[in-house]
């Protein structure tokens, strides 16, 4: 099966019971963002600058479990901001596992070695020196780490451990220059392959979630895609960049750019996806095959963005995941309140001039296994594509030229370096700022690849710009 059997039955079954009770609106996916708060500042991502206001806050853990509850979705993806940075997130996982839900973890993987090392040192027996040699021959872990780890681990708290009910989903927009030049900080992408290798050791499941953008390569695409089929990876989300109220707001204010030299409208879309039904062949794509010939601009859907619901600190977030029009206290005032015959595209044409150019998996995925905008045919290939055969891993992938940034001195910040580190630069005291700051920046600290602070970038580049260095 291109899907395991038991997620596929409990999504399926949630659906009949609905169809069968006549339900005209019901939650597929909770989308749950416990704060806002995330350690990078990726562009064309708006969601700490829409609530800059309360980036300092979160939901309680009683609140997340009880929004769960409250709209029933078989699934529940825990985003944010970065969600392994909530205090409680051991907690918020084995609640909703408790709850026998599906649980993705959607995380740009600067945390998730730390959280695994947790893990075994929860578990520590000397049955698990084999894994820990293997690890550290990889570089996985440190010496430091593999001490740690055999000391156990005794505070009490759950850890996040492996488990067919939950999914790490990892942020990764391409290879490593374009990747790390997305999230606006070198070395993400390496740490998170490596978090990625560490958890298939370890026997978890992990899927990539991917954006699209205007300037985007289809076919670095194609290529990361092997390149992580090489490392069995479970799975694939991909979706096109849309220009949303607030990443076109940070777009312009933040980083002094157009929005439409970044975002896709709808006839690129087109053209970028062109290719997804064959990748959805080759690799194992999350989504419904239904939406993908919708992406490739076969049919038409219809928007059925109340099937995956946002809940975060201010409420159910309405109409959708990108856009605000409010914010609801109960999933079910959202579902009666909302005028949802006012948002989507019906037939070519946009109810909302917001919603012409969306084309994204939290609107339209849904719409595709509900069986909106039928076609003769498309139960079929909704069953053949989840019940299939799994695609066979991708061996050549390990061929890919997949570090072709910072790991080999040519990374976004290459040219800034390269002059801070020249002799006039130095003689301007230049040099040693920049040194300072690079010692201090390591991989394996809580945070990673730090805060997301883009000042050291911004200070080389105005530095080149002006010619003082």
């Amino acid at each position: 099966m291109r899907f395991p059997l038991g997620l596929t039955a409990k999504i399926a079954r949630h659906i009949i019971k609905h169809k069968l009770r006549k339900t005209p609106k019901f939650a597929l996916v909770l989308q749950l963002e416990p704060l806002h708060t995330c350690n990078l500042t990726c562009t064309g991502c708006g969601r700490i600058r829409e609530y800059s206001t309360s980036l300092k806050d979160m939901m309680s853990l009683e609140d997340c479990l009880g929004s769960a509850d409250e709209c029933d979705a078989p699934m529940v993806s825990i985003c944010g901001g970065e969600p392994l940075i909530y205090p409680k997130i051991e907690e918020l996982i084995a609640g909703i596992l408790e709850q026998g839900r599906i649980v993705y973890v959607c995380t740009n993987g600067m945390f998730m070695r730390k959280k695994m090392r947790d893990y075994m040192a929860s578990i520590y027996s000397p049955e698990l020196e084999a894994k820990l040699s293997k690890l550290l021959a990889e570089k996985l872990i440190s010496e430091k780490d593999a001490e740690g780890i055999r000391k156990g681990k005794s505070d009490g708290r759950p850890v996040i451990g492996p488990t067919k009910w939950m999914y790490w989903n990892v942020h990764v927009d391409g290879l490593e220059y374009t990747h790390d030049l997305i999230v606006e900080r070198e070395g993400v992408f390496k740490e998170c392959v490596e978090a990625i290798k560490m958890a298939k050791i370890l026997g978890y499941q992990v899927a990539t979630n991917t954006t699209v953008y205007k300037e985007t390569d289809v076919k670095e695409i194609e290529q990361m895609f092997e390149f992580f089929s090489s490392m069995e990876v479970d799975g694939h989300t991909i979706s096109p960049g849309y220009e949303y109220d607030a990443a076109k707001k940070d777009m312009v204010s933040r980083l002094n750019k157009q929005p439409e030299d970044f975002f896709l409208t709808r006839k690129m879309t087109r053209q970028k996806f062109a290719k997804i039904q064959e990748w959805g062949e080759r690799f194992t794509i999350f989504g419904t095959p239904v939406y993908q010939e919708f992406l490739a601009g076969k049919r038409e859907l219809t928007c059925t963005a109340w099937a995956i619901p946002t809940r975060n600190v201010k409420g159910w977030k309405a109409p959708c995941y990108l856009m605000t029009d409010g914010h609801y206290p109960k999933y079910a005032e959202m579902l009666e309140k909302v005028d949802w015959e006012k948002y989507g595209v019906v037939d070519g044409v946009a109810r909302d001039s917001r919603c012409e150019n969306c084309m994204v998996h939290c609107g339209y995925d849904p719409s595709g296994a509900l069986g909106t905008n039928y076609q003769r045919g498309d139960n079929w290939k909704n069953f053949r594509y989840n019940f299939g055969a799994k695609p066979k891993p991708y061996l050549k992938g390990r061929e890919v030229f997949a570090f072709n940034g910072t790991s080999i001195g040519k990374g976004h910040l290459a040219e800034a370096k390269a002059a801070i580190n020249s002799p006039r630069a130095a003689m301007n005291g230049a040099q040693s700022v920049f040194s300072r700051k690079e010692e201090s920046h390591t991989h394996e600290t809580s945070g990673g690849c730090g805060s997301g602070d883009t000042t050291q970038r911004d200070e080389l580049l105005s530095k080149i710009a002006k010619k003082d260095v």
